[in-house]
């Protein structure tokens, strides 16, 4: 007989926008802490949906679902990164919430994730897909690793290069630790890598590889993840175990 696996309940809470503030000229960050005040415990990779006083094409109450930001932690606060999509009633709504705004929030949820002993780690992300590897890159140097941990990070612009300054002072700190941003819309003052992620994953794994067996993380839109993900197969002879996706759109 087979028994079935029980998944742990999702939490449904209220939650208060603290503080928001534009970190690109697309997206906000927003912080937001659970009034009751208890730690908001989570894991990096997982996410939030957002309960929004909007209607769905149902008359449903609107929910969106976004990566936590944060790094996990004891506290009753978390972060999102929201991009303001065109024509998105829910972006617009949120972009415009003043501070004190509460909201019902439901989560953690999400199994995206990496473990400790996952050996070297090349993630791949695309705009607001940076997010749970903020989580995945402290969370292992928190633990006191030193396998390779390389962001290959592909945006527009460099104004749009969320945790820029972050992940660069990561890198200074850490050997260990390689932040590869990538733009598709470089000016001729940027002397870093131009391009699509799908230009530089190739020669960032081979290059990995020397350091052992790489695991691959990949966040960000739908055909960016399976056109790399096809590459890495392909080219590359990743198996499946390797292979980590989350898709946000």
């Amino acid at each position: 007989m087979t028994q079935a696996v029980l998944l742990p309940r999702v939490e449904t809470f209220q939650a208060k926008l603290v503080e928001a503030h534009d970190v690109t000229p697309r997206v906000r960050e927003f912080v937001f802490e659970r009034l009751d005040g208890a730690p908001f415990t989570f894991k990096s990779g997982q996410w939030v949906s957002l309960v929004l006083p909007l209607l769905d094409a149902r008359d449903r109450p609107l929910r969106r679902s976004y990566s936590l930001a944060s790094v996990p932690g004891d506290s009753s606060r978390f972060e999102l990164l929201i991009t303001r999509v065109d024509d998105g009633a829910a972006s617009a709504w949120l972009h415009q919430a003043p501070p004190g705004t509460v909201l019902d929030v439901k989560g953690p949820q999400g199994t995206f994730a990496r473990d400790l002993d996952a050996g070297p780690s090349l993630f791949v992300a695309t705009g607001t897909g940076v997010a749970p590897f903020r989580g995945f890159v402290h969370d292992a140097l928190k633990a006191g690793r030193t396998e390779p941990l390389w962001v290959l990070f592909g945006v527009r612009t460099v104004d749009d290069a969320l945790y820029l300054r972050e992940f660069e002072a990561l890198q200074q700190q850490h050997a260990y630790v390689r932040f590869i941003p990538t733009l598709s819309r470089a000016n001729d003052a940027w002397a870093g890598r131009t391009g699509y992620v799908q230009k530089h994953v190739l020669e960032l794994w081979n290059e990995l590889s020397l350091h052992g067996t790489p695991h691959v993380y990949i966040c960000g839109v739908k055909k960016m993840l399976t056109e790399v993900r096809e590459l890495l197969k392909t080219h590359a002879g990743l198996e499946r175990h390797q292979l980590h996706l989350e898709s946000y759109d």
